[in-house]
């Protein structure tokens, strides 16, 4: 008896979205504890790279967009300065998060967020890049 798939596609399709919710919970607690943006990032790319790796290559090429990906890039790159410019603009020094709120604590939680959002977009989207890059030939 041949089996359509094989144990390994089998308990891919089941971590490869655990994989995902987990960068989400190291996003989301890097304001609380460990983690953050560059960790979640890596984790995030770390997901579609499994599942290059066991599905192959141009199914890879199917879901993700290169052209996708260089925007995410860029936008993570205009959140991270763009949030520090607006403080600036506000009064403030670059990232000084204070000034983004009238509350000095809200202001923090925001520009840190937002930040770290940046940071996530870009470590996942060039990370993923750069495993295009090396693979793609």
């Amino acid at each position: 008896m041949i089996f359509k798939e094989s144990v390994l596609f089998v308990v891919t399709k089941a971590l490869i979205p655990l994989i995902f919710l987990f960068a989400l919970y190291v996003q989301f607690h890097g304001d609380f504890g460990p983690g953050g943006g560059f960790q979640a990032g890596t984790i995030f790319s770390a997901g579609f790279i499994f599942y290059s790796l066991v599905f192959g290559f141009d199914r890879l090429k199917r879901v993700v967009n290169i052209s996708i990906l260089e925007i995410i890039a860029v936008t993570g790159v205009v959140l991270f300065v763009g949030t520090g410019f607006l403080c600036m603009f506000l009064g403030g020094e670059f990232l000084n998060y204070s000034y983004l709120s009238d509350d000095n604590l809200v202001g923090q939680h925001l520009g840190i967020f937002i930040v770290e959002l940046g940071v996530f977009l870009t470590v996942f989207s060039v990370l993923l890049l750069l495993f295009f890059c090396f693979v793609d030939r």
